[in-house]
């Protein structure tokens, strides 16, 4: 069996509780051009994935084009909501204090948004410089695509199958899967609605949690389960 050596976090929604933010952000701006929708429906459809992706969906779905700047003005809102009222996930810390692993973050989200919120909550400094952005990392293609959490895996210098990951989105998952890792899903942030879980494990997380206090021994448990030395 693989020894678990890096465990890779998701930010938004994993970390931090910043996916309802987001998505009032991005239906803020949504109405600006003439669509409505809910908070709700929006963290359905778009969780996980990036301001660029809600963009151009929208943009195919309304059949009009959105101004040059939309996604500029996004991130300008976005970082200016998340610096006065972003949080961290109940647990975020204590379970820092206690995981004996190497770790590092894959997120879809820019560097900036990502050093933003991890500073209010202090977290910033307990990952760098481990913080990968599949938006600022060249050429990376963003999740459900592999490409960040390969990016990690050879930072660290261990193999795919050596890395746990935690993903609340299906969009991680798929993309953390299609790297050949091993995931847990997370349902523990206030953005996530009934059957959210269902949708991870079918997105191929092997369990899901719903307190970050759980990660360590459900770690231990995959172990038993078939996969990692521990």
């Amino acid at each position: 069996m693989a020894e678990c050596k890096l465990v890779i976090f998701d930010c938004d929604g994993t970390l931090m509780d910043t996916e309802n933010i987001a998505a009032e952000v991005e239906c803020e701006m949504l109405k600006e051009m003439g669509i409505e929708m809910e908070i709700g429906e929006f963290n359905q459809r778009f969780a996980g994935t990036s301001s660029g992706f809600v963009k151009q969906t929208m943009e195919e779905e309304s059949g009009r084009a959105f101004p040059d700047d939309y996604a500029a003005k996004v991130e300008t809102k976005m970082n200016e909501k998340l610096w006065r009222e972003a949080k961290a996930v109940e647990g975020a810390h204590e379970l820092l204090d206690v995981l004996d692993y190497p770790r590092c973050i894959c997120s879809n989200a820019g560097l900036d948004k990502l050093k933003i919120e991890l500073s209010r909550a202090e977290l910033w400094d307990r990952f760098r410089p481990y913080v990968f952005s599949s938006k600022d990392s060249g050429d990376f293609e963003q999740k459900p695509a592999p490409d960040i959490f390969l990016h990690a895996a050879k930072e660290f210098e261990v193999e795919p199958e050596q890395c746990m990951v935690l993903e609340d989105s299906a969009a991680g998952v798929a993309g953390a899967k299609a790297a050949g890792m091993r995931v847990i899903g997370f349902v523990g942030a206030s953005h996530v609605l009934p059957g959210h879980a269902d949708k991870l494990t079918e997105a191929g997380a092997e369990t899901v949690v719903s307190r970050l206090a759980d990660v360590p021994k459900t770690i231990e448990a995959l172990a038993l389960w078939d996969g990692f030395d521990v």
